[in-house]
Order: C-alpha cells, then sequence, then structure tokens
C-alpha cells in the first residue's frame, strides 16, 4: 500500500512505469556509482524527495546490506507504491544495467590488453570520484539541521578522512568506530 503520511510539498511518482523507467535511466548513467545523479534526479529534477528526507533515506540505506542506491530505490518504490513500487524500483536498477554490463565484459575479454582501454577505465574513475564529491558539497548545507551541529560533523568526518586517506585504516574499521561515536552522541543530545 502507498505510504499517505507524505509531505504535501512532493510530487510523486506518476506510475510503476515511471519509477522503473527513472531508476533504469539513472543505473545506466552511473559508472562506479550513481549516488550524485541520483540525488540531483531525485531531489533536483523529480523532486520526489526533500534535500533532508534524501539524506535519511540514504542513511538507512548505508546500513542495510546491498549497493545504497539498489536499497533506496526499493525504499522510495516501497514508499509510493508498496511491494510492486518496490520490484519497480529493483528492476529498473537491475535488468538493462546488467544487459549493459554483460555486453560490455565480452568486448573487455577482447581488448582489455589495450592501453587505450586501460586509460579510458582510469578516467571514468576519476569522474565518479569528481561526481561523489560534487554530491556531497551540494548536500553539505542540510548539516546546518544535523542534531549534532556543523562542529561536530565535520570533527567526524574530517577524523574519517584522515583515519583512512592519511593513516590509511581499513574503512570497514573505522566506520562502525565513528559510526557508533556519532550514533552516541546524537542519542547523547536528543534524549529526553
Amino acid at each position: 500500500m502507498p505510504s499517505t503520511d507524505l509531505p504535501a510539498s512532493n510530487v510523486r511518482p506518476q506510475s510503476l512505469r515511471d519509477l522503473f523507467t527513472t531508476f533504469t535511466l539513472l543505473a545506466l548513467q552511473g559508472f562506479g556509482g550513481v549516488l550524485a545523479v541520483t540525488q540531483h534526479e531525485l531531489v533536483e529534477r523529480k523532486r520526489w524527495l526533500t534535500r533532508e528526507e534524501f539524506i535519511e533515506e540514504l542513511a538507512v540505506a548505508q546500513i542495510m546490506p546491498g549497493p545504497n542506491v539498489i536499497n533506496l530505490s526499493i525504499m522510495l518504490g516501497a514508499r509510493y507504491f508498496g511491494w510492486r513500487g518496490a520490484l519497480a524500483s529493483l528492476a529498473g536498477m537491475l535488468i538493462l544495467p546488467m544487459i549493459v554490463v554483460l555486453s560490455l565484459a565480452v568486448v573487455y575479454a577482447q581488448f582489455a590488453q589495450h592501453a587505450e582501454v586501460a586509460g579510458a577505465l582510469r578516467g571514468m574513475g576519476a569522474v565518479a570520484a569528481g561526481l561523489i564529491v560534487s554530491s556531497g558539497l551540494r548536500l553539505l548545507p542540510t548539516l546546518r539541521h544535523n542534531a549534532l551541529g556543523l562542529t561536530a560533523c565535520y570533527l567526524l568526518g574530517g577524523l574519517c578522512l584522515v583515519a583512512v586517506a592519511v593513516l590509511r585504516w581499513p574503512l570497514l574499521y573505522v566506520l562502525p568506530v565513528l559510526g557508533v561515536l556519532s550514533c552516541t552522541l546524537t542519542y547523547m543530545k536528543l534524549k529526553p
């Protein structure tokens, strides 16, 4: 069943086909991740979510097993059309991109030894990193409404950056420690 507690400011998907098409196009635009494109499409272009809702939904999607954007698509589809919406969104994220990836794997097997192919893949990796940074910068203003406050958010983000990029600690260890720390600090700040 569709949820009825949606804010009046949000526009909702018109149909299951709209969900499927939107998530198919999102998935086909990504190489190494579609988070930046997803944020632009769902928040700024389609207006299915506000920035704050996007951040909240993404936070839940990140703690669930599986790829973040896949989880986000399932949650958004379920929000508007129940289990049918979840399946339509999931199918949109997977079907056509899977066909493209399998086709590219066949082509890559034929041309993997060429230096141009390796260079193109490195360039695409840099573009994907740039898109992720761009998305993060666009979402920074939402930190003003975070319960921890800007200083604590920047401090935790800086600690993560130093631990992973400078000290080269595994993200597998850094994120749980900082995640528990931030959740504890937020709980202490919000508890009555």
